[in-house]
């Protein structure tokens, strides 16, 4: 069956290093906090998480997330296109020279290997006139960075809420179900 494909991407600010990118079928804000995660896990804490205004991006979670860990988060302007730039130019770029050459797909574990095989092969090596001749690899390789405390990282994805379990045992978070094992909290 045919299945919606929707990239998620970090890109680095300075460098336009791209530090996370997932293919998926769907835009959650529960699949941008991991991909976010992911990145933190990797190449450590930015300054700032610039942001679209996309029902992905304006949840608490995320927002939550980068508060705990010291980490602005800022939404773009809504419908101001230029604000958003240089993301626009790589949506474009990676649209140009990986999406529009795929074919047919197999899956969005296919579509993954291919995205970072372009983003390894030939985007992160490829100079970048607004980098001064230079790639955004050795732009960003050259800047220091701030690894993150795995206790710290843990801490700031604690979410606390109540839920009514369900008359069957189960729970819903975040649109989906849950089994609580203690059925005696079933209504509770």
């Amino acid at each position: 069956r045919s299945v919606p494909l929707r990239v998620h991407a970090l890109l680095d600010d300075n460098s336009r290093y791209v530090v996370a990118i997932q293919a998926c079928s769907t835009e959650r804000e529960s699949e941008m906090l991991a991909l976010v995660v992911k990145a933190l896990r990797a190449y450590g804490l930015p300054e700032g998480i610039y942001a679209d205004n996309g029902p992905t991006y304006v949840g608490t979670a995320l927002a939550t997330a980068c508060s705990r860990l010291g980490i602005a988060f800022v939404h773009a302007k809504p419908y101001d296109a230029q604000a958003r730039g240089k993301m626009e130019r790589f949506w474009r770029t990676l649209r140009e020279q990986c999406l529009d050459h795929l074919g047919g797909l197999a899956s969005l574990h296919y579509v993954q290997v291919r995205l970072l095989a372009w983003l390894d092969q030939h985007y992160h090596d490829t100079p970048h006139s607004s980098l001064a001749g230079k790639t955004p690899a050795q732009v960003y390789e050259a800047a220091p960075r701030k690894h993150v405390d795995e206790t710290l990282l843990a801490e700031a994805l604690i979410a606390h809420g109540n839920r009514r379990i369900r008359r069957d045992g189960t729970v819903q978070v975040a649109g989906m179900d849950f089994e609580v094992e203690q059925g005696f909290l079933a209504g509770r």
